[in-house]
C-alpha cells in the first residue's frame, strides 16, 4: 500500500519561509520521480516543482528562484524549501509520486499573510 505523508505546512507572514516534507512508503522511492503540486481555492491544481530519480528539477515560473525541491533517498523523503513567500502562494500543497497509477498525499495547508 502506497502512502505519502506530508508535513510542514502552516501560517507564515509574507517574506517568510517554510519547508514541506513528504515521506513515502510502499514504493521504491529511489526509482520514483516526485513532485509538489498546489491548489488554491477556486483554482485548478498546478505543478509547483518536480524532481527526477536522478535529481534533475523543474519549477513553475511563479516559484522559480524562491522554491527548492530536493530528495533524500535514504529517508524516502522529498522536500520543498519555500523562501520569500507571497500571499499568492497560499494553497493546499500536495506531494505526488509519479508511479504508473500516480499517488497523492493528503495535502498540507500553507497560508501566507500579507
Amino acid at each position: 500500500q502506497v502512502q505519502l505523508v506530508e508535513s510542514g505546512g502552516g501560517l507564515v507572514q509574507a517574506g517568510g519561509s517554510l519547508t514541506l516534507s513528504c515521506t513515502a512508503s510502499g514504493i521504491i522511492f529511489r526509482f520514483t520521480a516526485m513532485g509538489w503540486y498546489r491548489q488554491a481555492p477556486g483554482k485548478q491544481r498546478e505543478l509547483v516543482a518536480a524532481i527526477t530519480e536522478g535529481g534533475s528539477t523543474n519549477y513553475a515560473d511563479s516559484v522559480q528562484g524562491r522554491f527548492t525541491i530536493s530528495r533524500h533517498n535514504a529517508k524516502n523523503t522529498v522536500y520543498l524549501q519555500m523562501n520569500r513567500l507571497k500571499p499568492e502562494d497560499t494553497a493546499v500543497y500536495y506531494c505526488n509520486a509519479k508511479t504508473l497509477e500516480g499517488h497523492w498525499g493528503q495535502g498540507t495547508q500553507v497560508t501566507v499573510s500579507s
